[in-house]
C-alpha cells in the first residue's frame, strides 16, 4: 500500500445557510468551527501543545492564503505569540444571492499542556475583512471589582474605537441599536459583560438582521467581535410606504389575541392554572399593510385548528381511580391499540412520584414488547398505563427494515384524519367535547408515494371555556400503509378549573395593552422560494423532500428576496409578562405576580443620602414602592433585610420556590412565613444557606432589626461568622462596646467600611432604616468582590 506523506490542508466546504434572515445563533458560523488538520512537515517553532504545521499549498482558489488569513488574524486582534494556531479551516457560506469563502483559525495558548486560552478568528478569505473572534482566558486569579470600571456608555465608546480600526467602511452604515443587550436592572456583580449592537442601514432604514455586534468586559476588553452582513441582498426600492400611525392601525387591525390557561412554572404556594390573553409580534407589507406570515419559517407541522371541537358532549365518564394491577395495564393497552403479531412482553415497572404542579401521588406502568418472527426480533412496542384509572398515556411502535416489510401507502390523509378523530374518541371520550383537531396542510404530505411507508402526524388542541391549554398535549400518528396508530401521547394535566367560563376583559382591550407591550418597527426582512424542475414547490414540501433524500438541495433552485415590513417588537423589559385575561393587569410569567409595564419611581427619595442605593434595592424589588413612596427613614423590616441579603448573594436571581417546596414537602420551615408569602423564597433559601437558623420557629418577618443584628448577617454573608466569634482577635475599640452582642461581627463590618461608627459608638440596639439597609448592601457587594481571594499556584 502506498502511502501519501504529503498531507494537504483540509477544506471544509460546509453550505450551511447564511442567510441574514435568521437569528444570529443560526447564523453560519455555528457549523464553521474548524477541524484541526496537521501536516507532515516542519512545525512552528514551540514548546507548548498541539500546533498547526507547514504543509503545501492549498487546493484552493481564494485570494487570502492561510499564511495571510493568519498574519491578518494576528494583526486584527493582536493575538499574543504565546497562542499557536492549532486548526485552520476553509468554509464556503452560502449567502442570499451567492457565496463566500471564510477562514476559521483556532489559536490556542498551553503550558506545561495545560489549555490557558484560546482564540477563534474568521477572515473573509477573498477581501480579508475579520468577520468574527471570540476569546477564552483561564485566569482564575481575575477578579471582578464593584462597582463597574467600565459602564455601558464607556463600553459604546470602546466598542465604537473598535470598529474604527476593524471595520471603517461599514461605519457609516450602522446605527447603534439602543435596546440590545440592555440591563434595565443594576448589576448586583462586576462579573458583567455589556453587549454592543449596530444595525446595518439601508436607505435610513435599519436591517436589524444584519449588524456589527461587540461584547465589552467590565475592564474594558473587547472579548468577542462578529461582523454579520451579506453584501449580496437586493433591497427594494420603496417609494411611498405607510406612515407610522397608518402602520399602527393596520397591526391594531390585524392583532388577534389567543385566549390560554397557562401556569406560571415558579408560583408560590399552590400552582393553578390562570387565564391569559397572548398575542404573539406579527409585521405587515409596510407598503400594502398585508398581514404577513407570523413565522419567518413555516412550521415543518402546518394545520389549522378545527372551529368546532370533536364532539359537542362529552361520549363518556372519565375512569375512576383506583389501583390498576400489571394485567390490567396490559389488557388497557390491547383494548386500546393494535400490538403487532408476534409480540412478546419483555418488561414492566411500578413507579410512584409526586406531581410538583398538583401536589398529588402519581402512578404509572412502563409496558415494553418485543416483536418477533421466525424466531428474530423484528421491532418493538412500548406504553405507559396510568397506574390508578388504567389511561393509556404513551403507545409506539416500531417495525425495523419497515419498507421491506409494507406494502407502501394505502392509506389517504382524509381516511387517516378520520381515523385519528376515531382513535381520540376511542382513548379520551371525556373530553371530546374540548378537543379540537389540528386539521394538516395537506402539501406537506405531497411528497408521501406508493412503496415509501410513512406517517400521518395529528395534533390536537385541549380548549377549556375556549381557551387553549398550552400545557396539555395530545398527538398521534397513523401508519400511511396499515391505517393504525403507532405513536400516541397524552400528557394531560390534573389542575382544577371554574365550574362556569370566568368573565373576561373584551379581546379590544386585550389588543390595547399588547400594544402597549409591543413597539413598532420598520425594517427588511427576508423571504424564500423554490423552484424545482421549472415549477414553484412550497417551503412544506420543500423540506419533506429534502428530509425524505427524494431531492438534494442543489436540485432546488433558491431565490431569497427582501422586503420592507413594520413589525411589532417587545419594549425593554426586566421581567417576562403576560395579560391576566380577567383583570386586564399583567402579571409575571415566572411567579405570576401582579406586576406592571412601567417600573414604579419612588418620589421620596431624591436627594437622599442613600438614593442610589434605594434605586437598586426597588430595581430588585428588595423594597416595596406604595403610592410612589419608598419610606427611606422607616425601620427596615426582617423580611426585606433577608430578600435584600438573598438576592445579593445571587447576583439578583430569585430563588426558585419549587425547588423549596419539594426540599419541604410542601411545608414551610417557619410557622410565620407560609408558602404563599411574598418572603417565602428568600427565608427558605436564607436557611439553607444558615445564614439564618430555625429557633423556636417563628422568623417574624414584619420585626424590626437592629445593627447588632444586620452586623451578624452581612458577615454570615461573607462567610466569616465563625471566625469573628473568635471576637478577642479583632482590635475594635467602641466606646459602647460593653452594649454589642456581636462584637467580633461588628468590627468586620466596620473594619470593612460596611457599616459606620457615630461618634465612636456602633449603637448596636439601634434600629436599622431602610435607607441604611440599602447603604450597607451596596458596600458589602463592593467588600465581597475585594475579598475574593485568587487560589494560591504552588
Amino acid at each position: 500500500m502506498r502511502i501519501n506523506h504529503r498531507k494537504r490542508l483540509a477544506v471544509v466546504l460546509s453550505t450551511a445557510m447564511l442567510m441574514s434572515m435568521l437569528p444570529a445563533t443560526a447564523f453560519a458560523e455555528s457549523s464553521n468551527k474548524p477541524a484541526v488538520t496537521n501536516a507532515a512537515a516542519k512545525a512552528v517553532p514551540s514548546s507548548e501543545g498541539d500546533i498547526m504545521k507547514e504543509g503545501f499549498a492549498a487546493p484552493v482558489d481564494v485570494a487570502i492564503t492561510k499564511e495571510k488569513a493568519e498574519a491578518l488574524a494576528r494583526q486584527y486582534v493582536s493575538i499574543p505569540k504565546e497562542y499557536v494556531l492549532q486548526g485552520a479551516s476553509l468554509n464556503m457560506e452560502v449567502m442570499a444571492s451567492g457565496k463566500r469563502n471564510a477562514w476559521g483559525l483556532d489559536f490556542v495558548k498551553k503550558v506545561n499542556g495545560k489549555h490557558l486560552g484560546s482564540i477563534y478568528v474568521r477572515i473573509h478569505a477573498d477581501k480579508g475583512q475579520l468577520l468574527e473572534f471570540n476569546s477564552y482566558t483561564d485566569n482564575p486569579s481575575a477578579k471582578p471589582t464593584y462597582p463597574l470600571k467600565v459602564e455601558r456608555d464607556a463600553a459604546q465608546q470602546i466598542a465604537l474605537q473598535f470598529i474604527d480600526k476593524i471595520a471603517a467602511d461599514y461605519k457609516g452604515q450602522i446605527q447603534y441599536n439602543p435596546d440590545y443587550g440592555v440591563q434595565l436592572r443594576p448589576p448586583l456583580t462586576g462579573e458583567v459583560v455589556h453587549s454592543i449592537r449596530y444595525d446595518r442601514l439601508v436607505n435610513d432604514i435599519p436591517y436589524v438582521d444584519n449588524y456589527i455586534e461587540l461584547e465589552v468586559d467590565s475592564e474594558g476588553h473587547v472579548r468577542r467581535f462578529s461582523l454579520q452582513w451579506d453584501d449580496t441582498i437586493v433591497f427594494p426600492k420603496v417609494d411611498a410606504k405607510l406612515s407610522a400611525a397608518e402602520a399602527n392601525e393596520k397591526l391594531r387591525a390585524a392583532a388577534a389575541p389567543l385566549l390560554a390557561y397557562i401556569v406560571p412554572y415558579n408560583m408560590q404556594g399552590k400552582r393553578k392554572p390562570l387565564l391569559s390573553y397572548e398575542l404573539q409580534p406579527i409585521s405587515i407589507d409596510a407598503v400594502t399593510g398585508q398581514l404577513k406570515d407570523q413565522s419567518r419559517d413555516s412550521y415543518f407541522r402546518a394545520g389549522t385548528i378545527s372551529e368546532t371541537p370533536i364532539s359537542e358532549k362529552p361520549l363518556g365518564e372519565k375512569p375512576k381511580a383506583g389501583a390498576v394491577t400489571e394485567k390490567q395495564a396490559i389488557d388497557a393497552v390491547k383494548a386500546a391499540f393494535a400490538l403487532p403479531a408476534g409480540v412478546e412482553l419483555n418488561g414492566s415497572n411500578y413507579s410512584e412520584n409526586s406531581n410538583e404542579s398538583t401536589g398529588e401521588t402519581e402512578a404509572y406502568w412502563q409496558l415494553n414488547w418485543t416483536v418477533k418472527k421466525d424466531g428474530k426480533e423484528v421491532g418493538s412496542a412500548s406504553a405507559s398505563v396510568n397506574g390508578r384509572t388504567g389511561e393509556v398515556r404513551h403507545f409506539n411502535t416500531y417495525m425495523y427494515n419497515e419498507q421491506s416489510q409494507s406494502g407502501g401507502t394505502k392509506v389517504t390523509l382524509e381516511q387517516a384524519t378520520t381515523a385519528a378523530v376515531e382513535a381520540i374518541k376511542k382513548r379520551l371520550p371525556w373530553l371530546t367535547d374540548e378537543l379540537y383537531l389540528v386539521k394538516p396542510d395537506p402539501k406537506q404530505y405531497e411528497g408521501i408515494v406508493a412503496g415509501q411507508p410513512s406517517q400521518y402526524y395529528f395534533n390536537f388542541v385541549h380548549k377549556i371555556y375556549g381557551a387553549v391549554v398550552e400545557y396539555d398535549n395530545i398527538n398521534l400518528s397513523i401508519h400511511s400503509s396499515t391505517g393504525e396508530v403507532v405513536n400516541y401521547d397524552a400528557n394531560l394535566s390534573n389542575f382544577e378549573y371554574p365550574a362556569e367560563a370566568p368573565a373576561l376583559i373584551k379581546k379590544e382591550q386585550a389588543v390595547d395593552s399588547w400594544l402597549n407591550y409591543y413597539r413598532t418597527q420598520l425594517t427588511y426582512r427576508l423571504v424564500q422560494s423554490f423552484t424545482w424542475n421549472g415549477q414553484p414547490i412550497p417551503i412544506e414540501k420543500y423540506k419533506l423532500m429534502i428530509a425524505s433524500g427524494e431531492i438534494r438541495g442543489d436540485e432546488v433552485d433558491r431565490k431569497t428576496e427582501a422586503e420592507l415590513v413594520y413589525q411589532l417588537v417587545p419594549k425593554l423589559m426586566d421581567e417576562s409578562v403576560f395579560l391576566d385575561a380577567v383583570t386586564g393587569g399583567w402579571r409575571n410569567r415566572e411567579t405570576g405576580d401582579v406586576t406592571q409595564l412601567e417600573k414604579p419611581k419612588a418620589k421620596d427619595i431624591d436627594g437622599h443620602f442613600a438614593q442610589r442605593q434605594l434605586e437598586l434595592m426597588v430595581a430588585y424589588k428588595a423594597l416595596d414602592v406604595k403610592d410612589g413612596l419608598v419610606r427611606p427613614n422607616e425601620a427596615v423590616t426582617r423580611g426585606e433585610l433577608i430578600k435584600m441579603l438573598v438576592l445579593a448573594r445571587s447576583s439578583g436571581v430569585s430563588p426558585l420556590s419549587m425547588s423549596f417546596s419539594n426540599q419541604l414537602g410542601g411545608k414551610a420551615s417557619f410557622n410565620d412565613v407560609a408558602a404563599d408569602s411574598s418572603y417565602f423564597v428568600y427565608v427558605e433559601s436564607a436557611l439553607e444557606q444558615n445564614l439564618i437558623d430555625v429557633g423556636d420557629g417563628s422568623f417574624n418577618p414584619s420585626g424590626k432589626v437592629s445593627r447588632d443584628e444586620m452586623a451578624e448577617l452581612i458577615v454570615r454573608a461573607l462567610g466569616y461568622n465563625a471566625l469573628a466569634n473568635y471576637d478577642h482577635i479583632f482590635k475594635a475599640s467602641f466606646k459602647d462596646s460593653d452594649q454589642i452582642q456581636n462584637k467580633g461581627q461588628a468590627a468586620i463590618v466596620v473594619g470593612l467600611k460596611i457599616m459606620s461608627l457615630s461618634d465612636g459608638k456602633f449603637l448596636p440596639k439601634k434600629q436599622v432604616t431602610r435607607g441604611e439597609a440599602s447603604v450597607a448592601f451596596f458596600r458589602y457587594l463592593q467588600s465581597r468582590a475585594e475579598l475574593q481571594e485568587a487560589p494560591l499556584r504552588m
